[in-house]
């Protein structure tokens, strides 16, 4: 598995002058191309010109329409939900569709996310990661009924409960929590703040018949909610602004708590 090394920086503490239309911008793009032996990782630089509204994922389209169509990079929905575009930008990971390029250039670094199998220039293999994550951490609703009845009327469930849940769901699996943690990057096992945010979600649930005994076996350790160093750059980079902060704190306070029980 072919990954690539990138240091995560802060954001700049005075913000950028914006760019404006007409102006030139230089995307300096890290390309390799596992699949090539002959293929070494170096630095590529495209200049564009800056439009209005123009994204990085709309720069990178027209890099790859008008200059350059074996650039590699991933897109589905370019509305920030899927997540796919997810890449490292200025040395922080973020969202390419969601990104304006007048905020970010005139001068601007693109990287593949690191931890994840890279697959060629701006692409990596998130979904493998995701997968292989949800498994171990047994991510779906263990139901209390030993059958499912799909006849039955879905119980009611407390609004204020409801929205909880739902403010855990609104995880894309863009994988800029993962990239930005320091202990996914020296441990490979590490679940991750979106691993530790999907155990949250399902505690939460009432529908699942799971305690937190349960919970402490799957995140109980150094890979799990243990290894987190509370550094919280996952916290700062999820493009939905997720509570991962309150939520991290909230799950390693319980599972201390299953420790000493």
């Amino acid at each position: 598995m072919t990954q690539i090394t990138v240091p995560i920086t802060k954001a700049p503490s005075e913000p950028r002058q914006p760019v404006t239309t007409g102006q030139t911008i230089r995307l300096h793009i890290l390309r390799c191309n596992p699949a090539d032996p002959a293929s070494d990782a170096h630095m590529q630089t495209f200049e564009l010109e800056q439009t209005d509204g123009m994204t990085l994922f709309i720069a990178l389209t027209e890099i790859r329409e008008k200059h350059d169509p074996s650039l590699q990079f991933d897109f589905v929905c370019r509305a920030g939900i899927c997540g796919s575009c997810a890449m490292v930008i200025n040395g922080r990971p973020g969202l390419a569709c969601r990104t304006l390029t007048k905020n970010v250039g005139p001068d601007v670094t693109l990287a593949p996310l690191p931890v994840f199998e890279l697959i060629g220039d701006l692409s990596v293999n998130t979904g493998k990661w995701m997968r292989a994550m949800s498994e171990r951490l047994e991510a779906w609703l263990h139901m209390k009924q030993a059958k499912v009845d799909l006849t039955r009327i879905e119980e009611r469930m407390d609004p204020d409960l409801a929205q909880k849940i739902y403010e855990q769901d609104r995880c894309i699996e863009c994988g800029c929590c993962v990239a930005a943690c320091g202990t996914a990057q020296m441990r490979k096992d590490f679940v991750g703040a979106v691993g530790l945010n999907r155990i949250g979600r399902f505690r939460l649930d009432p529908r699942d018949a799971r305690a937190d005994s349960d919970y402490y076996e799957l995140v109980g350790d150094d890979d799990g909610i243990f290894g987190c160093m509370s550094l919280l750059a996952c916290h700062d980079v999820c493009p939905k602004e997720l509570p991962l902060e309150s939520q991290i704190a909230f799950l390693r306070r319980r599972m201390v708590s299953m420790g000493f029980k």
